[in-house]
């Protein structure tokens, strides 16, 4: 299912915009929650980048740094047809930093942070910030006003987004043909993985979507803590989880599919496995896998939401989101876009 093809919470955008005229109106800040320590052999540096992409960023620090590419780390990849700011790591054992501020790329910005005792891990972040702004806006703003109020008060579907499932979603595609036996490398065969898994995920919060339920309790649901991966139930709902639910504690979740039993029951469980089944084949092939049965939630809380129009009649979106949460996924439902 296509993003355009998925529900939408609040009914149809009431606005069509341009996403992406150029890469300024697109700027994500990565937010790890540490710094550098201090010590190390490892380079700790924020890079801005224009318009680049981020595995060709760390090829070209490797390069300019004089070392291999698999000694450069960071947490993860960033759009390239934006401005992004984010964190690498360069190890460099017995080696002092080179200038970077002679690294010789216009659109690559490099500010030194000291060192750190360790490589960046792929996942090791806490969230991003993002600025977006949105041009050629057609539409009705005050109907906007009132969807942009909707998305600060209840938040947005969390679905994942169509840079999930590769171009033109053929990740899936794909994913079903390495379960019927076709051969994948190992970078490629996760990355399937996790496409299917995002497809089933998908499939489960557009049902609920639809239903009028993805922010709120099924019979037998199972609810995910913000801010981690941990989640219980399922339990009757009470006052205490009606509370904790309202002030965004805790969320509705969903599966992300693997080997066993989905641990939702009576309605919500019932949902999943029907869900499940209409994509058997992903399904199975997961659990073949030896993926476990994991959730995520199915409701997203745009951090510090906010939003302003500019003097050419510009619309500009700010706020911060967990790692792992899409962008796309709030902006789809304030506007169409091209």
């Amino acid at each position: 299912m296509s993003d355009n093809e998925l529900p939408f919470a609040f009914g149809a955008p009431p606005l069509r915009a341009c996403l992406r005229s150029t890469p300024d109106d697109f700027f994500v800040e990565e937010i790890l929650g540490y710094e550098a320590d201090g010590a190390g052999e490892h380079a700790f540096l924020v890079v801005e980048k224009r318009g680049a992409n981020t595995d060709w960023v760390a090829r070209e620090l490797a390069r300019f740094a004089g070392t291999a590419p698999m000694n450069v780390g960071y947490a993860g990849m960033k759009d390239r047809h934006a401005v992004t700011r984010q964190v690498f790591t360069v190890q460099l054992p017995g080696k002092a930093d080179p200038d970077w501020s002679a690294f010789p790329h216009t659109d690559v910005t490099i500010r030194s942070l000291g060192r750190h005792s360790r490589k960046i891990k792929r996942g090791a972040l806490r969230g991003n910030r993002f600025v977006i702004v949105l041009r050629d806006i057609e539409g009705d703003r005050a109907a906007a006003e009132e969807r942009l109020g909707a998305v600060g008060r209840r938040g947005v579907p969390n679905y994942f987004g169509e840079q999930r499932f590769g171009l033109g979603g053929n990740n899936v595609a794909q994913a079903r043909a390495m379960f019927g036996g076709r051969r994948v490398d190992r970078d490629k065969r996760s990355i399937l993985l996790s496409a299917a898994r995002s497809h089933i995920f998908n499939g489960v919060l557009a049902e609920r979507v639809g239903a009028g339920c993805w922010d709120a309790p099924m019979d037998g649901e199972i609810w995910s803590l913000e801010g981690s991966r941990s989640w219980f139930g399922p339990e009757p709902f009470d006052d205490t989880l009606a509370e904790r639910l309202a002030r965004f504690d805790i969320h509705p979740s969903g599966p992300l599919w693997g080997r066993g039993e989905t641990p939702a029951s009576a309605a919500a469980g019932e949902l999943e496995r029907a869900v499940a089944a209409r994509d058997e084949d992903l399904a199975k092939g997961l659990a073949d896998a030896r993926m476990d049965q994991e959730r995520r939630a199915l409701r997203l809380q745009p951090r510090e939401f906010s939003w302003r129009w500019l003097e050419d009649g510009a619309l500009e979106v700010s706020f911060g989101l967990p790692a792992g949460a899409y962008a796309t996924t709030v902006i789809r439902e304030v506007a169409a876009t091209l």
